[in-house]
């Protein structure tokens, strides 16, 4: 390191130890900014991070045990120096943090990584505020924001608290500090609320002031308070004072996490908020008060049930698909297909002048675009399988499975799959076309939706029945969880939402293709671990 690196250092090291918050437990309310912190990034683990001259200090988390590590294994120690924000969607692809002890089992297994630097007010980094998760994440814009808030908010908390000391060294009075506190608070959007230990409120923040009609920071707090009306979830049941999170948290040992309640404004909005209290307890164990933050949901629920409402009528506009189906191909899918055109011109074109920002954009466009010609081409799929004019007529599924394989050969090449078949599949009675997309469906899904630990393995056998016919489709894949096996036939319904693969829609073309032939289909669970999909066609 050079000389103007190494005194750089010193000084740094010199803000950190001023605070003297090494080797002392952290106090409820730096814990209760790293639980909001985990909240606003919706992740399970976070934690508050000091690096000094050979250490990482986990002072406080969330989600699981802190201590102290070395610091040449810290990841936030990588980027420190450069006092910024840190986004790692997936670290196990991140040059500089793949190798690192946390990343790669020796320590844990993080994917998801993010870190606000904690700023002195000397402007020299102390830490981090770090969120992070085994699984891959992204942060809106927003959630960036709001997690480089709390880490003000936390260093804030740490001037509080040094000037505390300074203040009981200087005897300044404790108004300066609580005003200090509250106007932290005020910088988060989250609303902040805290009651002593006789019930009177202390704290309410400037998002708390705003739904009690306060636009400044004065007026009472019960005044403010008494204009804010709780209501159960329902949105017209009173909450009683007593029920409510914050007071609860004030009078017994309860955890309050996520806890949906409906808020009348001041001005009569009605205000979804999801809310999590926790009491204050002094080192001597007495519970000193408590706090709750309130966050709005507002406009994420009524997007739910907007999706919710959706899902609804198009089970009740089953009748109707046809119509849909054309309107979509006319008005949707070649719109996208000129969209993808364009934007493949637009790279052809300008790609050499763009920068790595905004090739990242491009090709994120066209991967969205690709998906939603996807799921136009689903749901056109799913329309036609109800109502596209069909034919009866003696259907070999031996030839069918034969133009399947033939169709998803690369497919079943590049996945080292095998497909095989009773010798020989019975001969059934129904639509050509909709056999032929009912195998091919299901047989996609099996290798899609393969087990990570072994070559996908997939077997069609038929058998006669007193009705008609039953077929199976047998894989060795991942499965199917007993309590799922009947929603994954209801429109856009997932297993495992998260890992992106398909819309929710294939199955339920398939069970549409099975009902159009007077049939029903079933799911069990395949022996030594996959899938059997049950098929009885009637004769």
């Amino acid at each position: 390191m050079s000389d103007l690196g190494s005194e750089r250092e010193r000084r740094r090291l010199a803000a950190l130890h001023e605070y003297r918050l090494l080797d002392a437990p952290a106090d409820d309310e730096l814990s209760a900014v790293v639980r909001v912190a985990a909240m606003v990034a919706e992740v399970p683990t976070a934690t508050l991070n000091l690096i000094d001259e050979n250490r990482q200090c986990q002072l406080t988390t969330v989600g699981f045990e802190g201590g102290d590590s070395a610091r040449s294994d810290s990841m936030c120690d990588i980027q420190l120096r450069t006092g910024r924000f840190v986004y790692v969607p997936d670290a196990r692809e991140h040059p500089l943090y793949a190798g690192n002890p946390w990343v790669d089992g020796r320590m844990a297994n993080v994917r998801f990584y993010a870190s606000a630097p904690l700023i002195a007010p000397s402007g020299y980094p102390l830490g981090t505020l770090c969120v992070f998760d085994d699984v891959v994440r992204h942060l809106t814009p927003g959630q960036i924001e709001r997690l480089t808030d709390l880490a003000g908010v936390l260093v804030g908390l740490f001037e509080r608290r040094r000037q505390g000391r300074l203040a009981a060294e200087m005897a300044v009075n404790a108004e300066r500090s609580r005003k200090f506190v509250e106007t932290l608070v005020d910088t988060v959007d989250i609303g902040i609320a805290a009651a002593d230990e006789q019930g009177q409120l202390t704290i309410l923040n400037r998002a708390v002031r705003r739904w009690g009609g306060a636009l400044s920071g004065a007026g009472d707090l019960t005044e403010i308070a008494g204009r804010i009306n709780l209501l159960e979830p329902d949105g017209v049941t009173e909450l009683p004072q007593e029920n409510a999170p914050l007071f609860r948290a004030l009078r017994e040992d309860v955890r309050v996490d996520d806890e949906e309640l409906v808020l009348r404004t001041a001005d009569n909005a009605l205000l979804t908020l999801t809310a999590s209290a926790r009491s204050m307890i002094a080192d001597s164990g007495e519970r000193i008060g408590a706090v709750v933050a309130l966050t709005d949901v507002t406009r994420e629920r009524a997007n739910l049930r907007q999706i919710e409402d959706l899902v609804i009528e198009l089970r009740r506009s089953n009748d109707e698909l046809e119509g849909f189906a054309a309107a979509v191909s006319h008005d949707l899918v070649r719109p996208l297909a000129g969209a993808r055109g364009y934007l493949e011109m637009l790279f052809e074109t300008y790609g050499d002048v763009m920068d790595d920002r905004a090739r990242k954009w491009m090709s994120g466009a066209v991967a969205a675009t690709d998906r939603m010609q996807q799921l136009v081409q689903a749901l056109l799929s799913y329309a036609r399988a109800g109502h596209a004019p069909s034919t009866a007529e003696p259907v070999d599924l031996t030839d069918v499975l034969t133009h399947v394989t033939t169709d998803l050969r690369t497919l079943i090449e590049t996945s080292g799959a095998t497909v095989t078949a009773q010798d020989p599949l019975p001969t059934v009675t129904g639509d050509p076309t909709l056999l032929r997309q009912l195998l091919q469906n299901l047989i996609d899904n099996a290798i899609k939706y393969r087990h990570p630990d072994r070559s996908p393995r997939v077997s069609v056998a038929g058998t006669p029945s007193s009705s008609g016919w039953d077929i199976t489709v047998t894989d060795n894949g991942q499965g199917i969880p007993s309590d799922q096996r009947a929603r994954v036939f209801d429109m856009f319904a997932q297993v495992d939402p998260t890992s992106r693969q398909g819309h929710g829609i294939g199955l339920s073309t398939c069970r549409r293709i099975v009902e159009r032939h007077g049939g029903h289909m079933t799911i069990d669970e395949a022996p030594g671990g996959g899938t059997v999909l049950h098929l009885h066609l009637a004769r």
